[in-house]
């Protein structure tokens, strides 16, 4: 790794849109690992350190060190792995690069979640105090109140805690001068990507007023409170960072639900969507949200490709019901005839003669239908 680049680490498809994940002052990126691998289902998830965090460097910033100059490296990164837009998702310090990265280089930001963050932080003179202390006596002082200021009672993740207190001071402190003079509130209206607030209800750094000021700056943004969640959220509330991301950045069950309907027919997906009950509905949200959201979704494969696979788990298992469905649905994704019986005469081989005769049959079935000739009516 060289010492000019943020220390960060790469998950998913290479494939896939690109998606920066920023960490909060004092953590590494080990604050999104309850998080990023899950949102590496259909993103290409990178996740950095700050200067003198984790892996990266101290003097990649100095004394007087500005949120721009943290963007600056990020973009740096962003080219060094020969990614040209992104979407981006902050918490905190994090959260404050993602603002000056949509409002100076609205070009390369698709979309942006800030989470548990501010246009501002305070005022300059808090975080100056706090560089000249860190300067002088180094990081365990500040390490003891770490709890306190990132979780709710009861609550911590030794790892974060560990990487707060193995911070290089020098770095640390480059980091609170950047806070220090951050204030980016006149410019908010001028971001236009889409745009997520995540505020913690519990949190004393960043409360949900601060998250709520951007929300009603920013053109069109959207604002989520999570009970129960301190200041960092990720780590202490992932499921409900990750419900709230994935529907921002891919749209979740919507997503799903357009793909259902482009692999398996309007009528199919009305018919399913009418017999629902309260008993089903959360089956059928998941089916939407994971099988077509997230599967379905992923670029890695085309949908050629996923038909053939799913013809051969269906014979494999015996499920001629849905096998039928989706040999509709390998002709809408573009698969002929002739490829579907060589894709059943390959499950004669490997799940068997008479599963392929069984699935012949329903092929057959499907394929004389959707060649009948329509009634006139």
């Amino acid at each position: 790794m060289t010492e000019k680049l943020l220390n960060h680490r790469v998950e998913g498809p290479a494939s896939a849109p690109a998606l920066i994940l920023g960490p909060s002052l004092g953590t590494s990126y080990a604050l999104w690992d309850k998080v990023a691998p899950e949102l590496s289902i259909t993103h290409r998830v990178v996740r950095w350190d700050l200067p003198g965090h984790g892996g990266s460097a101290a003097g990649l910033v100095g004394p007087g060190a500005t949120i721009g100059d943290l963007a600056d490296l990020v973009l740096a990164l962003a080219d060094s792995l020969g990614i040209e837009r992104f979407a981006y998702a902050g918490v905190s310090l994090g959260g404050a690069v993602g603002l000056q990265l949509a409002v100076h280089h609205p070009e390369r930001v698709s979309s942006l979640a800030v989470i548990c963050s501010s246009a501002h932080f305070g005022g300059s003179r808090v975080w100056e105090e706090r560089a000249a202390r860190v300067r002088a006596e180094g990081m365990e002082w500040l390490v003891e109140s770490a709890d306190a200021r990132w979780f709710t009672p009861g609550f911590t993740v030794p790892r974060l805690v560990r990487d707060h207190r193995d911070a290089d001071p020098a770095g640390y402190a480059a980091c609170c001068d950047a806070l220090a003079a951050f204030d980016i509130r006149d410019r908010l209206a001028e971001i236009s990507a889409p745009t997520l607030l995540v505020a913690g209800r519990e949190d004393p750094a960043t409360p949900p007023a601060h998250l709520r000021e951007i929300a009603d700056a920013v053109p069109g943004a959207a604002l989520v409170e999570l009970p129960g969640a301190s200041h960092l959220a990720p780590a202490q509330c992932p499921e409900a960072v990750l419900t709230a991301l994935r529907t921002h950045f891919d749209g979740g069950a919507e997503r799903g639900m357009e793909v259902r309907r482009e692999v398996l027919g309007d009528a199919h997906v009305d018919r399913a969507q009418a017999r629902q009950t309260p008993f089903t509905a959360r089956f059928q949200d998941f089916i939407s949200r994971y099988a077509w959201g997230e599967i379905w979704t992923d670029p890695t494969l085309s949908r050629r490709e996923r038909s053939m696979i799913t013809l051969t788990a269906l014979v494999a298992h015996g499920h001629y019901d849905e096998l039928a469905m989706h040999v509709r649905a390998a002709r809408r994704n573009g698969l002929t005839p002739e490829e579907i019986g060589a894709v059943l005469l390959q499950t004669a081989v490997y799940c068997g003669v008479p599963a392929a005769n069984s699935a012949f049959a329903t092929a057959q079935r499907v394929l004389a239908e959707e060649e009948a000739p329509a009634e006139e009516g």
